[in-house]
């Protein structure tokens, strides 16, 4: 019985070494991984941003306004959001190559250094594909086609003009760098330039306070500004041989990228191939007909 004993109490202490060591050869789960932590296919993937830069003062292409109404999209750095054609064309095309979408607010003459720098991705503010602009960024297809009219005051001595010329000794202006003010005043005879304004607001606002006579600017700008000052009238001379020379690049809009982001241009064309000029124009159309514009910046 004393040499039962021992041997009784050595195989209870050889099974619960055994045992023990069962316990530790055991494969851990993926949520049982060192530290606690899951394994990458479990872990969720960040969302894809496209930073997009404009203006946010440039109805109906993109404006600020207080709340999401509409669907618009927060500003980044800013308790506002932005929306317009330019912010409808963004959240589409992100939505077909599977980004979000973040909205950066700038002036008009820093966009082209922003996306040259990195700090945005694109811009999609109403930029012309001009031979100027295409040396130092890249350019999508255009996403609108936007032909160049006048603003004028509706009881004034230019309302009734059928051609540029008709426009002769007016004070006139336009946006900063822009077709309009350095291609298109100029062809004006014996036109009074006064300087350029820095966005399209402040422009309107120097027509209808009567420092100028007219300005010069694109089809959708010239609609929403009429759509909100009735004393203004809008004149096209499209049809007309006594019009504005410019070339299909200067009316061609375009959304810019880094010079040589190929992956991200081909990105957003392809997006773009899935829109026709005629959803262009319903978008445009739907943008002017909630567009707040108004006399401030």
């Amino acid at each position: 019985m004393r040499r039962i004993l021992p041997a009784i109490l050595a195989l209870l202490m050889l099974a619960a070494l055994l045992g023990g060591c069962g316990q530790q050869l055991e494969t851990p789960t993926d949520s049982q991984q060192p530290g606690g932590q899951q394994t990458d296919k479990d872990t969720p993937q960040p969302a894809k941003v496209l930073r997009v830069g404009m203006e946010c003062a440039y109805a109906p292409y993109n404006w600020t306004q207080p709340t999401n109404a509409n669907g618009a999209i927060p500003i980044k750095d800013s308790p506002d959001y932005a929306y317009g054609y330019d912010v409808m064309m963004a959240k589409y095309l992100a939505g077909k190559i599977g980004y979000t979408v973040e909205i950066y607010k700038m002036d008009w003459d820093s966009i082209p250094i922003a996306v040259q720098s990195g700090t945005i991705d694109c811009a999609i503010c109403g930029q012309s594909i001009t031979d100027e602009r295409k040396q130092t960024l890249d350019f999508t297809t255009p996403y609108y086609y936007a032909s160049i009219v006048s603003l004028v005051e509706a009881g004034g001595p230019y309302a009734s003009a059928a051609g540029i010329s008709g426009f002769s000794g007016a004070k006139c202006t336009s946006q900063l760098n822009t077709v309009w003010y350095d291609t298109c005043l100029p062809q004006i005879p014996g036109a009074s330039i006064l300087p350029a304004m820095d966005n399209a607001p402040a422009m309107l606002v120097a027509l209808t306070t009567g420092k100028c006579d007219l300005v010069v600017t694109d089809m959708p700008t010239a609609m929403a500004a009429v759509s909100v000052y009735p004393e203004l009238r809008l004149l096209d001379f499209t049809d007309a041989s006594d019009n504005f020379q410019v070339s299909d690049q200067e009316i061609n809009i375009g959304i810019s990228v880094k010079k040589g982001n190929a992956d991200l241009l081909d990105k957003l064309n392809t997006a773009l191939a899935t829109l026709t000029t005629d959803d262009f124009t319903r978008m445009m159309n739907e943008a002017i007909s909630v567009q707040p514009l108004s006399e401030e910046d």
